[in-house]
């Protein structure tokens, strides 16, 4: 098959793109950088031509609320006019387990935005739900950095390796549209503050991690289950600790 990936050039599109080909597909990377555009829609119908399924993956370039909501409203309702034009049978979207218990997050908010239009469309779709990467452990430890110190809530956390997130996109890309969505996380449940601090600690990173109830993530507060999902998600085999240790 022809697959397109949008964002195929990222993280986790670029392991996605490899993955595709060594199952015999032709795996397409669509980005800005490949001549894909799927803000202004520059070159979409070009790259779709012949596509059966398209795999989405791209990210926002800014966080700030109305910019990140207008980039994944504006970019899925272009991909998905130009799939509808071009035949694709499969919509796969990359979206974060939690998006509908995050409301005031304004990054959860858009991609819940993003899921609605996703269903709402003709086009059959899966939609992936991950938790964190483990790529992301510095960047979200810095969002909570205050000075010397990591604030952290004691809240669940399971996170997961980022090729483990590209082998579910893979799996679901070739099977049949569920119509819904589909969770996947990493194989250990922790405590966000008891993760950060071994975590940090294996990085050599010498900030202490606080443990703080009302600590914030991404400016939200977090409640027990937020991050984590609710039952029945297809769980990965890496832990942080092999992780680090490849």
């Amino acid at each position: 098959m022809k697959i397109v990936v949008i964002g195929g050039t990222g993280l986790i599109g670029s392991k996605v793109v490899a993955k595709l080909g060594e199952h015999g597909h032709e795996a397409v990377p669509a980005a800005p950088n490949t001549g894909v555009n799927t803000l202004t829609g520059e070159g979409l119908a070009e790259a779709l031509a012949g596509a059966s399924v398209v795999v989405d993956v791209s990210n926002a370039p800014s966080w700030e609320d109305a910019a990140v909501m207008e980039f994944f409203t504006t970019s899925t309702r272009n991909q998905l006019a130009a799939e509808a034009a071009a035949g694709v049978r499969h919509h796969v979207a990359l979206s974060i387990v939690g998006t509908e218990r995050l409301p005031e997050n304004g990054y959860f908010r858009a991609k819940a935005a993003q899921e609605k239009l996703i269903a709402d469309s003709s086009i059959p779709f899966s939609i992936v739900h991950a938790t964190q990467f483990f790529e992301f452990v510095k960047g979200i430890a810095d969002a909570g950095a205050d000075g010397d110190k990591v604030r952290m809530a004691p809240v669940l956390f399971q996170p997961m390796a980022g090729d483990e997130v590209a082998q579910a996109l893979v799996r679901v890309a070739l099977g049949s549209p569920s119509n819904g969505r589909v969770e996947v996380a990493g194989p250990e449940r922790l405590r966000m503050d008891e993760f950060f601090r071994t975590a940090l600690a294996a990085l050599g990173d010498p900030r202490e991690v606080v443990t703080d109830p009302h600590a914030r993530y991404f400016g939200s507060e977090l409640s027990e289950r937020s991050l984590v999902p609710d039952g029945g998600a297809v769980l990965g085999e890496v832990t942080y600790a092999d992780w680090l240790a490849r």
